[in-house]
């Protein structure tokens, strides 16, 4: 018995047994429950139950670090010149690599544990029967027999066989993705097979009790449950790399053979012509690579990411990898879904109908102040007094009389607990009425799929007692038109038409007085003599900040589609109000389950409204969405989303309303559940992409200058101007100032008005290579020139020619800085908009000074005390001339850019 309650409980048989046969199964007692010892036992024997995650070792995320093809280069380089025993150029080297491995190590770990906090606060408690007797028990403590019980509000913590329910609904979208709530009986079901959403009499971890109570029997905890199965499930779909590390290891892997190539190719030339001894070719061919090698690029481009995860950490985005936050900015689709994201998952009372009028009832959600509800009601955009209609003063009345759904304020926050619906009548009956209902119950009919409606009798402290319905349009119609034969059905459809086009769920509410002394609801005379009192349209209203930001992302080229379980037509509406696109094209689940791998690829650009999709439909739409070349961006909080948000190239999950699964699945948790921050996120995707660029353009030509000066003095079989020694100076003190200037470089003002970048053409273009290969030439035939000229006309011994070409190098940097920092000309408003660039530049002069008049340093890389004018005066002139061309062809581009947009535009 006790190796069979361990296994993993079988999938067939459980919705058909008794509750006896339940019982002798996972040896329980349906009154008494479980002991406190054999729960204990069971514990220590199966495990917690909660899900437990695969995480990578920290010592695995570290070496992990080192995976990069310029880093391979460098440790080569490293061991080199260890074993040369040029052990400064050996450390400079290590210090290099092992500083880029701890910055990435470190706020990959930073960004695990701001995700294990968000954890920390998902903790329940749940009433179990043990021994008994009903106690409070955390739910991970719970073991297979025990017997839980579960009341509206609770959320059902293990998978379990229900053998009590009393008018219990549970709302399981986390797992089947519909948005109703179901109802759920004690009954066995007498079948075989029985899809998940349709096992009535089966809870399941993970979902939430709206409705009711009931009593359960657990078969199944932690990963033994349905949600730790999908979980497990997830594992089959493949991390997506992130176009970012696509982008650069194809440009390390690049980079890196050329230099090799250009390297061995040298040291054949070099041994052939006997222009350096073997030691001395070999050092400089070395320090010809680590001079070209820009070793920064892997520190430079993890700490740009680490800024730009600080920045959306501040905007309530935890990213779990440093490549995922420049992903957003590549996004061409993000796929999100409807209730809670796009909408305030709040329902909401926006039209009552009565005999006489159509009025609008303002205010959105549960709640506008710290009062509770508020809002207005209108006839014709004008505010009315609602109490001179008698039938709106009774449809008021029945509304917060025959809900069972209470608005709660708890932390200062209004919460709803009970059915949405209920929980938009009881909403409209506080906005209203200023406080909440008081009802006198004799008696209550629950609603029922059957017969689509629902009835409460009250005492109403008249000579009377009064029977109040709320239900489907057509059935309280027809209860109505059988005790009123001139009833005008037809204009009361045409109203309930009306509603129902704009997306709204509709809801008929009636009454009659009965006798005091009837006590109890029959259904046989219900119908004899019902009043109709009106009609309320109810809706999900959009959250009001997502119309803009959906306006920004489509400003920015970024396409928003809507997946939902709704009905096609609900989803459409709610689409046009939330401006979704210029025309708006739904698909729904059973269309798309149709469709062949290769049809759902090509028809899947046309539609943007995905309606009564299933977990299965979200990942196909993802994957066919890939297969035409697009970076899709997927928003969920629900188990059944996890493999989709794991197969999108940036999976985004609700940190409030999310599940362990979905934010384990996920590359970013948004942590207060807002779409606005995901508009955030692609604007600052796009700045740090902007910024990782715009240091792979400042640091590809400036090292390539360093390597040119070397290879362009070995080629002419003349002294080397800059010492190997000088070069790694020159790479360290850049590596440790200007490079980082780029971190905060502000977003240039075109951001967010121009399209996604596209991810196939790479990080450089063609412009960007000629523009590396100009300036590296540039400042390379600087420094050769300026020291062949004062040194060959003695004015300059090579020392001091060698120190003043160090200078050379740095000042080309430091103005090429200025060029490249952005887009827009020098001379601008946005030319100090960096100070901390100004600040860097100024601590890069410091370390230069003390670089050249140091004792101490001179002894180690080779420089000497020398006059200003040389030392400084000409370094900067040689600096002038970088910032002058490079200026001269970036005006030429921007007179480019210019004619060809304004091109476009004719075109268009």
């Amino acid at each position: 018995m006790e190796q069979k309650i361990t296994e993993a409980p079988p999938e067939q048989g459980l919705w058909q047994d008794s509750t006896e046969k339940l019982v002798k199964e996972y040896g329980t007692n349906s009154e008494n429950g479980l002991g406190e010892q054999e729960a204990k036992k069971r514990l220590a024997q199966d495990g917690y139950n909660e899900l437990t995650v695969k995480k990578q070792s920290k010592l695995v995320k570290f070496i992990a670090q080192f995976n990069n093809s310029i880093i391979y280069i460098l440790i080569a380089a490293a061991v080199i010149t260890l074993l040369l025993r040029h052990y400064s150029d050996s450390s400079v080297i290590g210090i290099v690599i092992i500083a880029n491995a701890f910055i990435g190590f470190f706020q990959e770990i930073q960004a695990d544990n701001a995700l294990t906090k968000i954890k920390e606060l998902l903790v329940s408690q749940n009433y179990v029967v043990r021994d008994g007797q009903k106690i409070e028990v955390p739910a991970r403590e719970l073991v297979v027999g025990d017997l839980v019980n579960l009341e509206a509000g609770d959320a059902v913590p293990a998978d379990m066989r229900l053998i009590s329910a009393d008018n219990l609904r549970i709302q399981e979208s986390t797992l089947t993705g519909e948005s109703n709530s179901v109802e759920k009986t004690e009954n066995p079901i007498d079948k075989a097979s029985v899809p998940l959403a349709e096992r009535s009499n089966m809870a399941y971890a993970s979902t939430a009790v709206t409705q009711g109570s009931g009593m359960g029997i657990v078969v199944g905890t932690g990963s033994r449950t349905e949600i730790g199965s999908i979980q497990q499930s997830v594992s089959n779909v493949k991390t997506q790399v992130t176009p970012l590390m696509k982008n650069l290891n194809k440009l390390g892997v690049n980079l890196s053979v050329f230099i090799v190539v250009i390297a061995v190719l040298l040291f054949i030339l070099g041994l052939y012509t006997k222009i350096y001894s073997l030691p001395v070719l070999t050092i400089a061919i070395i320090t010809m690579v680590v001079g070209s090698i820009p070793e920064g690029l892997p520190a430079s481009t993890s700490v740009v990411l680490a800024r730009g995860v600080q920045v959306m950490t501040k905007r309530g985005a935890i990213v779990k990898t440093l490549p995922a936050v420049e992903t957003l900015g590549a996004v061409d689709i993000v796929d999100t879904d409807k209730t809670g994201t796009l909408t305030k998952n709040e329902m909401t009372v926006t039209d009552v109908i009565t005999h006489d009028h159509h009025y609008q009832v303002t205010g959105t959600g549960f709640v506008d102040n710290d009062k509770g509800v508020s809002g207005n009601v209108l006839l014709d955009g004008q505010k009315v007094d609602w109490q001179n209609d008698q039938n709106f003063v009774e449809l008021v009345k029945i509304a917060g009389t025959t809900t069972d759904a209470e608005l709660v304020q708890t932390d200062g926050e209004w919460r709803l607990t009970g059915e949405p619906t209920d929980g938009a009548l009881t909403t409209l009956f506080h906005k209203l009425m200023g406080r909440a209902p008081e009802v006198d119950e004799l008696d209550t009919l629950p609603f029922d799929s059957a017969y689509r409606y629902s009835a409460r009798l009250i005492d109403d402290d008249k000579q009377h007692n009064e029977l109040m319905v709320k239900g489907a349009p057509g059935t309280i119609f027809d209860m109505v038109k059988s005790s009123h034969p001139d009833f005008d059905s037809d204009s009361w459809y045409e109203q309930v038409n009306k509603l129902t086009d704009q997306g709204l769920r509709v809801v008929a509410l009636g009454w009659k007085d009965v006798s005091n002394s009837e006590s109890e609801i029959v259904m046989d005379d219900i119908s004899q003599g019902i009043q109709l009192s009106g009609i309320v349209g109810i809706m999900d209203p959009p959250r009001e900040e997502v119309i803009p930001a959906i306006h920004h992302l489509r400003q920015a080229g970024v396409k928003v589609n809507m997946i939902t379980g709704d009905h096609p037509d609900t989803a459409t509406a709610i689409a046009k109000k939330l401006d979704l696109d210029e025309s708006i094209h739904a698909i729904t689940g059973p269309k798309i389950d149709k469709m062949s791998d290769e049809e759902l690829s090509k028809e899947i650009g046309r539609y943007n409204v995905f309606a009564r999709t299933t977990p299965a439909n979200k990942l196909r739409i993802v994957r066919a969405q890939q297969a035409n070349s697009k970076i899709v961006a997927m928003t969920g909080d629900g188990v059944n989303d996890a493999p989709a948000l794991k197969q999108a190239n940036i999976g985004i999950s609700m940190g409030i309303k999310g599940t362990d699964v979905a934010k384990e699945s996920a590359d970013m948790v948004l942590v207060k559940d807002s779409f606005t921050t995901i508009v955030d996120a692609v604007s600052e995707g796009r700045h740090v992409f902007d910024n990782i660029q715009k240091t792979i353009r400042f640091l590809l030509p400036t090292s390539f200058a360093e390597g040119l000066v070397v290879l362009i003095s070995m080629i002419m079989g003349q002294e080397l101007p800059l010492y190997p020694t000088q070069l790694l100076w020159i790479n360290t003190v850049s590596a440790l100032t200007i490079q980082f200037a780029f971190i905060f470089e502000p977003a240039e003002e075109s951001i967010m008005v121009r399209g996604p970048r596209d991810v196939t053409k790479g990080i450089l273009g063609k412009m960007d290579v000629f523009e590396i290969v100009y300036v590296s030439v540039l400042i390379s035939s600087l420094g050769i020139f300026t020291f062949d000229k004062f040194v060959d006309a003695n004015i300059l011994n090579p020392v001091l020619g060698s120190t003043m070409a160090v200078n050379i190098i740095i000042f080309g940097k430091i103005f090429y800085l200025f060029n490249i920092r952005n887009s827009y000309p020098i001379i601008s408003k946005h030319f100090f908009e960096n100070k901390m660039a100004f600040g860097i530049i100024g601590i890069l002069l410091a370390l230069q000074a003390f670089l050249v008049y140091a004792p101490f340093m001179q002894g180690i890389f080779h420089t000497a005390t020398i006059n200003f004018y040389y030392g400084w005066v000409v370094p900067a002139i040689c600096g002038f001339v970088v910032l002058v061309v490079t200026e001269i062809i970036k005006l030429i581009r921007i007179q480019y850019r210019k004619r060809a947009g304004q091109a476009t535009k004719i075109r268009g």
